[in-house]
């Protein structure tokens, strides 16, 4: 069964997904704001610190009682980077009432917990609890100055940051070091209270559920209730418009593989071509038998790893490889070889029909998991465009091979990021 939608207040929205998959139910609460330089530090310190400690759940401790109270529970939260929007994401699993020896209404006691979690901090003297800020603060500096510590995943990101260097989408989801010591306890609260404010709030509950027994639930959270009606607009993905010549950026790192990162912009595009970029960018670089990993890692052994992602929101594809530093240029000369065969037209029959029954197999197993499900409605709801499985399917078969020609010819180069060895 579809997802249903049910509008809590304006800008706050229960979503439920019943199935019958799972003997789980899984709650997730998201609060979506545009990025910006100045919060994205204070947000990602948000979540984290929100973990440490609520109102009725003070410690740590606390909280994995009432968890293991409740037949072993799971509660984690993140932050994540989806376009031009920053989104606080908070996760509370926990076992279904039907497989339970006794009737108990334990996904009333988890909406409770994970809305006192997000809705209601722990708070003394005006912030934050200072004890909690104060570790937050140095597991955040780790986590920002540990992001070099994976190469492919700090080339993939710095080539992003070019990309969109003064733009909401280059920002790093966890934010800066520099911004982190003038942050305090009570500022980083009154951060909070902006956030609770203002930002879009969805609720997604996953499991064997009764949709009219969920909405009532929910709308008897008087910590949801409280929270009053805000006009959200779909955040806007700023387009990014195309170099005269596609900027060349070379980092150096005391590194003996190097990374190549290759950000393709496709610079116009309607909501259809979106799943014509999907098939074109399987075809590229998605797989095994994708131009990429056949031509530059297998016949050309230029390559320990190619292969590229597309990146919906934003209309980008990333090349992504990992190459001997003496290859680059050699690499780069025959992935324009495969994109200029894009654009001809020269791949096959067989490649493409591969191509469209691999996205489809992917569709088919988002129900499978519950984390993947959500993700995956969430993601349509912060589109605006609500396509169900069966009709995002039914897109992708319908695409051409002309389609996908047509659009090979709108894709354009817009920077080449490598990370090198140190020059002697």
């Amino acid at each position: 069964m579809e997802c249903q939608k049910i509008q809590i207040k304006e800008g706050i929205d229960l979503h439920v997904i019943p199935t019958n998959k799972f003997k789980t139910n899984l709650i997730s609460i998201f609060l979506t704001l545009p990025l910006n330089k100045e919060n994205v530090t204070k947000e990602a310190l948000i979540s984290a610190v929100l973990r440490r400690g609520s109102s009725k759940y003070q410690t740590s401790r606390d909280l994995s009682i009432a968890l293991e109270n409740m037949y072993g529970a799971s509660f984690d939260c993140g932050i994540e980077k989806m376009g031009d929007s920053h989104v606080l994401k908070f996760y509370l699993e926990t076992i279904n009432e039907e497989f339970l020896p006794n009737s108990e209404e334990v996904l009333k006691m988890a909406m409770d917990i994970l809305c006192n979690i997000v809705f209601s901090p722990l708070v003394e003297n005006g912030g934050f609890k200072n004890e909690y800020v104060a570790m937050e603060k140095e597991n955040l500096k780790q986590i920002i100055e540990g992001k070099i510590d994976n190469k492919g995943r700090y080339a993939l990101d710095r080539c992003i940051e070019e990309m969109y260097k003064d733009k909401p989408y280059g920002l790093y989801k966890y934010g800066y070091v520099e911004d982190l010591e003038s942050i305090t306890a009570r500022d980083l609260y009154t951060t909070y209270l902006k956030i609770i404010e203002t930002a879009k709030i969805d609720m997604f509950i996953s499991g064997k559920l009764d949709a009219f027994k969920v909405q009532k639930e929910a709308q008897e959270q008087k910590l949801l209730q409280a929270q009053k009606p805000r006009g959200v607009h779909f955040i806007q993905n700023t387009p990014l418009e195309n170099n005269q010549t596609p900027q060349e950026i070379k980092e150096e790192m005391d590194i003996t593989q190097g990374k190549l990162v290759i950000g393709l912009n496709l610079e116009t595009s309607t909501p259809e071509e979106k799943y014509v970029a999907l098939v074109y960018n399987t075809i590229l670089g998605g797989g095994a038998n994708s131009k990429l990993f056949q031509n530059v890692r297998e016949k050309a052994s230029l390559a320990y790893t190619a292969g590229s992602n597309y990146l919906r929101q934003k209309n980008n594809i990333f090349i992504r490889l990992g190459i001997e530093i003496k290859n680059y240029q050699k690499a780069q000369d025959i992935i324009k070889k495969q994109l200029e065969d894009m654009k001809s037209g020269e791949f096959s029959k067989e490649d493409f029909e591969n191509a469209k029954t691999t996205i489809i197999s992917t569709i088919d197993f988002i129900p499978d998991e519950q984390d993947t499900q959500i993700s995956y409605y969430f993601g349509q709801e912060l589109s605006g465009e609500i396509v169900t499985l069966e009709e995002y399917k039914k897109k992708v078969e319908t695409i051409t091979k002309e389609q996908v020609v047509e659009l090979a010819n709108k894709i354009k180069i817009h920077t080449i990021y490598f990370l090198k060895d140190i020059t002697k």
